[in-house]
């Protein structure tokens, strides 16, 4: 058989199949049997066809509130829209589902789901991230209400990377302030990314950034503020050294150290 009918067969056969599924989807909705709706809704779920499910799910909602059958409807239909990605609607109905079903036995499934929907909303560390710390947040109170959750470990690591990106976000703004030359607020910005987290990693290099922001400052400043503002710059570089005595940053700390001192000697005479 030439290629090009074996292509059109395989056309052909998906554009059947296409309708057929589109036709029969059709049916369903027009049916009034709603039994057969959930039915269909149940089968769509387990298949992945999460849009399908869900417009059966939203018109099935106001027939079986209050029945047996209700939970499970709710708890699919959350899933949904975690599924299709529209996590802020889905986190509302996570929420609504715990409110709602108290005492189900998925309640610790969804709070934490909850949870991941914020998590699933954190944007990239230049935007705004009231969802992150919304996360972190959440994951917290998972872990102190669920202390045998075997989730824990997740909610962990989700709350630490929640943590790298807020620190990521305060580093950017800080090392912004020091690229357009504004050096006591790049100082100032440095020292709270620095008590902020002060076990990161970066702890040195945030550290070594105060004190060539103080000595920018310094240096920009009118004579009779330069002493004052050099001993601000010594005593950020003696911290340095008590708190990291084997840093592999410490010359160029130290560096800092004989400038200032050289400097105000030189106003001083």
């Amino acid at each position: 058989m030439p290629a090009f009918m074996k292509n059109s067969y395989i056309i052909l056969f998906i554009s059947t199949f296409l309708f057929a599924s589109c036709s029969k989807y059709n049916k369903v909705l027009k049916s009034k049997d709603y039994d057969y709706k959930l039915r269909m809704a149940e089968q769509y779920y387990v298949k992945k066809s999460y849009k399908k499910a869900l417009t059966l799910y939203e018109e099935l909602f106001p027939i079986y509130k209050g029945t047996p059958q209700f939970e499970d409807l709710y708890y699919k239909y959350a899933y949904c829209n975690y599924y299709l990605k529209d996590y802020e609607v889905a986190e509302n109905l996570f929420k609504s589902f715990l409110e709602t079903f108290s005492n189900s036995p998925k309640a610790e499934e969804v709070e934490y789901m909850q949870a991941y929907s914020y998590f699933k909303q954190s944007p990239k560390p230049d935007l705004d991230q009231t969802n992150t710390i919304r996360a972190i947040g959440m994951m917290q109170i998972f872990i102190n209400g669920h202390p045998g959750s075997p989730k824990n470990k997740e909610a962990e690591e989700i709350i630490a990377t929640s943590v790298k990106k807020l620190e990521a976000k305060e580093q950017s703004s800080a090392q912004l302030y020091y690229n357009l030359g504004h050096f006591r607020a790049a100082a100032l910005a440095y020292t709270t990314l620095s008590n902020n987290y002060p076990d990161s990693p970066k702890s040195e290099d945030y550290k070594l950034m105060i004190i060539k922001s103080y000595y920018k400052f310094a240096s920009m400043s009118y004579d009779e503020k330069k002493p004052a503002r050099y001993e601000k710059v010594i005593q950020e570089v003696q911290d340095f050294q008590d708190r990291y005595p084997e840093s592999k940053l410490l010359k160029d700390a130290e560096r800092y150290l004989t400038l200032s001192q050289n400097n105000i000697k030189a106003l001083t005479k």
